[in-house]
């Protein structure tokens, strides 16, 4: 086959445009059509919804990322989406970062701190540290153990504001803060608004809706 694309990965295109032409025989055209169709039409969603975050974003300095909630088998494609669409790609997997949740610390026995945490994992890896906190008392514990990241989940973007202020009148740049959970096209611009470093959303690859895309025989 031939395969002539008139436009670039990453590219805004508007509805009724011809992407690309394909030429050969008959048979092997149609053979993989559907399938090559349910793969462009889904990742140019993943790419489109991501854009749409990104686009509500832009006016301040929040990033948008991805998460690890991806389709089985399909993690480099959709996070290469993600990317096509303007977002950040987050962790591949748990081994690019340190990521301490409260379950990890309530499967330890006895239960320890957010601090006492930290400092253990600094000894065994030079990874990047993220903490995950649900309340502000619990992020006050994550700043004084200093890791590279503060994970703020399920916040209200009063909370979120809160944090933010909170690290600024400490003068520091560090831990880069990051707002998880419940984040939607309703709500994002008010939540990067609050002045969050980053922005996760699991959304953008399960739940984006697949672009229309069709071919036909000429």
């Amino acid at each position: 086959m031939k395969i002539t694309f008139y436009h670039k990965d990453g590219d805004l295109v508007p509805k009724n445009t011809k992407i690309a032409k394909i030429e050969g025989k008959t048979r092997a055209i149609f053979t993989v059509e559907r399938t090559a169709l349910n793969f462009l039409g889904f990742l140019s969603g993943v790419a489109t919804y991501t854009h749409e975050f990104v686009e509500k974003a832009a006016p301040y300095k929040a990033k948008i990322l991805d998460t690890r909630k991806t389709t089985p088998g399909l993690r480099n494609l959709e996070k290469y989406a993600v990317k096509c669409g303007g977002g950040t790609n987050h962790r591949f997997g748990l081994y690019d970062m340190a990521l301490i949740k409260d379950n990890h610390r309530h499967a330890c026995h006895p239960e320890i701190s957010i601090q006492e945490a930290v400092r253990l994992i600094r000894k065994r890896t030079n990874k990047q540290i993220q903490v995950e906190v649900d309340t502000l008392d619990q992020f006050m514990q994550a700043l004084e153990a200093k890791p590279d990241l503060i994970l703020l989940d399920n916040m209200t973007t009063r909370q979120l504001k809160k944090a933010v202020d909170i690290r600024k009148k400490m003068k520091i740049k560090k831990p880069l803060l990051e707002a998880s959970g419940g984040v939607s096209l309703r709500n994002v611009q008010s939540i990067a608004k609050t002045g969050v470093d980053r922005i996760s959303i699991g959304s953008l690859t399960h739940s984006p809706r697949s672009i229309d895309i069709s071919l036909d025989a000429i």
